[in-house]
């Protein structure tokens, strides 16, 4: 898997996507979300133990941390202040404010609702070296690629909603145990998402008008399908790595 979107400068004499052709290629790579993934279809299905959510819950944990800081790397990138405006938004949804919490604080109270303490979530204690690996690489490359490229990895948006939908439904269903107050984050998500999926879907169509520039996008986007895939191979592969680890 690499984490490269470059394209040899022949491309540029290639013609551009229609913004339609453009946008198809887009949405095609939720094929590979990871919705998709045994793991999630276990538990969607109410096949998951208590020990599978609570490691789920703790190693998602570290991509929901890295999200506001991509966001700050494609601030820290882009040129334009009106984009700079309109993307800003995304880290205080995350972060929160004194008066309104965010989407990390509602992911520790979903910790506490699962079981997990948020002090452990906190400090990473049940953090798996694949997790840590997949979620550092995506950091990596929303610092080091065009603004607009790491705004094209945030496409998996697109995908988001139908996921969530389904995912909280099958808890609500299959997992009585868990205090529904927990399920806040996904509420608030399936609010949010939809609204910035379109939001970067049309910086992206606006800003990629080159042939080598919808490659790269489309290339981002599947990177990023990659990324989460590899995430949950890390915790649907269990904790045996981590706890080695802690004996040494």
């Amino acid at each position: 898997m690499s984490t490269t979107v470059d394209r040899p400068g022949t491309e540029d004499a290639q013609a551009a996507w229609s913004r339609e052709a453009f946008t198809e290629r887009l949405r095609a790579q939720g094929s590979a979300y990871h919705d998709r993934h045994p793991f999630h279809v276990r538990m969607n299905a109410g096949e998951l133990t208590r020990d599978e959510l609570r490691r789920w819950v703790a190693n998602r944990f570290a991509y929901q941390q890295v999200i506001p800081r991509k966001d700050a790397a494609i601030l820290a990138n882009c040129p334009d202040a009106a984009v700079r405006r309109r993307w800003i938004s995304r880290i205080v949804d995350h972060d929160g404010t004194e008066e309104h919490p965010g989407g990390i604080e509602s992911w520790l109270r979903l910790g506490e609702a699962i079981g997990v303490p948020r002090e452990e979530l906190l400090d990473e204690r049940h953090l798996l070296p694949g997790v840590r690996f997949s979620v550092g690489a995506y950091l990596e490359f929303c610092r080091l690629q065009p603004w607009i490229i790491a705004v094209a990895s945030s496409l998996t948006e697109l995908f988001g909603p139908d996921a969530i939908r389904v995912r909280l439904a099958a808890m609500e269903r299959h997992y009585e145990w868990i205090d529904p107050a927990g399920f806040e984050y996904f509420r608030t998500r399936l609010r949010l998402a939809p609204v910035d999926a379109q939001e970067a879907l049309e910086l992206v169509l606006e800003h990629c008008t080159r042939r080598d520039q919808q490659e790269a996008a489309v290339a981002a986007l599947a990177f990023k399908c990659d990324l989460l895939w590899a995430q949950l191979d890390a915790i649907d592969a269990g904790d045996t790595t981590a706890a080695a680890r802690g004996a040494r």
